[in-house]
Formats: C-alpha cells, sequence, structure tokens
C-alpha cells in the first residue's frame, strides 16, 4: 500500500463527506493504493454515523473511536499504530488543508528520500491577534530550542515514511512536535513544503489561547528530555554540586570571620543572627537535593536500560 491518510477530527460532521470525496477524487486520479484512517476523538456529534457509512460504501476508510475526548497526540497515535502505508499522510478534518498537495508530498517522500515533510502554511486566514501572532512567537521558539529550520511546526498537513511513524512516542500535546521527536529519534532528512491555507467552511476551531501557553510549557519539556533525558546527572549533578559549593564557600567564610573577630576581640553578632548563614545553609540544602534528584535519574535510566529499544538504521553480519 503506497499511503495511509490519517485524519484525527472533533465535531466535523459538516466537513468529513466533503473531505472524502476531495481525498477519494485525488488518490484516484494518481491511481494511489491507500487507506484513509479516521479518528474520532470523543465526538458528540453524527461524525461517527458519517464515518460509519462511508466504511461500509468504500472499503478503503477505516475508523477509530475514542469513548471520550483524548487529544489529538493520542488520537495520532492510534492512527500511527494502525498505519500501513508506506508513506504516511496526517491532514486536519476542517478542511483548511488541501488534499490536493498529497501527490507532491508524496513524492518528496518516495522519490527524494526525505524523513519528514511539514507543512507550512506561508498565507493563513486566520485571526493575526489570536492565531498568526502567537504562532510565529511559537514557531521561532521551537526553532531556536530544537535546530531544525521550520516555519510552521504545528501545520496539520505532514508526510512521513512509515519508518518514522512507527518509531516515535507522540503523547500528551506533543502532536506540535512531531518533527523533533524524528529528529530526536535519528530522522535527520527533515524538510518543509509551503502549502495552501483555506478559511475553514464549517463550524469553529476547537483550539483557544491556553494552546499556546501549553505549547510552550511542552516545547521546554522536550527540550529537556532531548538535551538531558539520557544524562540528568548532567544538569541536576552540577546544579547541585556548584551550589554546594558556593553554600560551602559561604559558611566556611562566615565561621572563620566569626572566629577571627572572637580572637581579636572585636564585636560580632551570632552566626545566626547573619542573614549570610541562611543563605548558604540553602543553597547547600538545596545542591543535595538536585545531586540526589540527578543520581536517581541515572539509577532509573540505568534499571531500564536492558529494556530499551534501540532504532537500528543498518547492519552488517548480522541476521
Amino acid at each position: 500500500m503506497q499511503l495511509s491518510i490519517i485524519i484525527p477530527l472533533l465535531n466535523e460532521e459538516e466537513s468529513l463527506t466533503e473531505l472524502y470525496n476531495w481525498i477519494a477524487s485525488v488518490m484516484q486520479s494518481n491511481s494511489y493504493s491507500y487507506e484513509i484512517i479516521f479518528i474520532d476523538d470523543g465526538s458528540t456529534d453524527k461524525s461517527w454515523k458519517i464515518i460509519t457509512a462511508l466504511a461500509k460504501k468504500d472499503p478503503s476508510v477505516k475508523g477509530i473511536k475514542f469513548n471520550r475526548n483524548y487529544g489529538k497526540s493520542q488520537a495520532l497515535h492510534a492512527g500511527f499504530l494502525k498505519a500501513r502505508g508506506k508513506v504516511v499522510i496526517t491532514m486536519d478534518a476542517d478542511l483548511q488543508d488541501n488534499p490536493e498537495e498529497i501527490p507532491q508530498l508524496y513524492n518528496l517522500i518516495k522519490n527524494e528520500k526525505y524523513d519528514l515533510v511539514s507543512g507550512w502554511k506561508k498565507k493563513r486566514y486566520d485571526s493575526v491577534l489570536t492565531k498568526n501572532l502567537p504562532s510565529k512567537l511559537f514557531n521561532a521558539a521551537a526553532r531556536k530550542t530544537s535546530g531544525l529550520k521550520l516555519h510552521d511546526f504545528n501545520c496539520g498537513l505532514k508526510a512521513y515514511r512509515k519508518k518514522v511513524v512507527k518509531n516515535i512516542d507522540v503523547y500528551g500535546e506533543m502532536h506540535r512536535y512531531i518533527p523533533v521527536l524524528a529528529k530526536n529519534a535519528g530522522f535527520t532528512k527533515i524538510t518543509e513544503k509551503e502549502v495552501m491555507h483555506q478559511a475553514r467552511k464549517y463550524g469553529k476551531t476547537k483550539y483557544g489561547m491556553e494552546r499556546f501557553i501549553n505549547g510552550f510549557l511542552d516545547l521546554l519539556s522536550i527540550w529537556f528530555l532531548s538535551k538531558f533525558g539520557k544524562r540528568p546527572m548532567h544538569l541536576f549533578g552540577a546544579l547541585g554540586v556548584l551550589m554546594f559549593f558556593f553554600g560551602f564557600i559561604a559558611a566556611t567564610w562566615i565561621g572563620l570571620s566569626k572566629l577571627y573577630k572572637m580572637y581579636h576581640g572585636m564585636p560580632n553578632i551570632l552566626v545566626t543572627q547573619n542573614p549570610w548563614f541562611y543563605i548558604a545553609l540553602i543553597l547547600m540544602v538545596i545542591g543535595t537535593q538536585f545531586f540526589l534528584a540527578g543520581f536517581l535519574g541515572e539509577l532509573i535510566l540505568r534499571s531500564k536500560r536492558e529494556k530499551e529499544q534501540y532504532l537500528i538504521s543498518k547492519t552488517i553480519g548480522i541476521n
């Protein structure tokens, strides 16, 4: 099978039939072998009934229904597990992604040998204040922390080699960072393609401004995991040693200063009346806790290494 088209959705009953007809027309005109996997993320409208009707009419249509709303990442993960096509396409169900882009995306994966191609909606039809401007800030931060020179990390229209989707774990709200997850898994041939963005035809967006706050928090998480996920002692241990060192130096200075003044009969105060004593004490306590956090992290990782699965691209002399 050449193509798996994965479409997560939530309450998109108005657009599903039109989207299916559009995709089927593109697939048939290009003579692709394909499957369309709709993932109903807990819709409360007639979306699942429409998917069921489409599946009865066309065997290439498949559906997964969640018993409640779990989120786009979980929907994509479920689709990735079931995808059988050599090239996997993801797109949104709201008709803002254009299926006419699929053949070019397919060729970039199949013929140009890219691992992942991310869509770039250069010209958008969204609100400037609520979507466009926050999106630009979010993408700039993602480029800076990930090193990937993509303009639109969160574009729903993407193409993947099958091997990519089978070896990345999309969870939480990490669907925004699938290119980063792919890069961290060792897939480095990542590019972008400018795609058309269409104004929403039916309904309204399911996402609010809170998604950008969550997005930046997730970005910090994925940056931390990519930098220190395999070596937590390098961060926590270094911070712990540094803080303990400064605390110890400060405490030593306070103690020696007290002894010096006592020996020379100079006026002095109790060590416990010196605010720097408590600062030094706090630094040493927190430094010790950071060091222990890094040490425990290393122990947890070591206990899991025997079960860890590694992604191997090539072998020689091994059956």
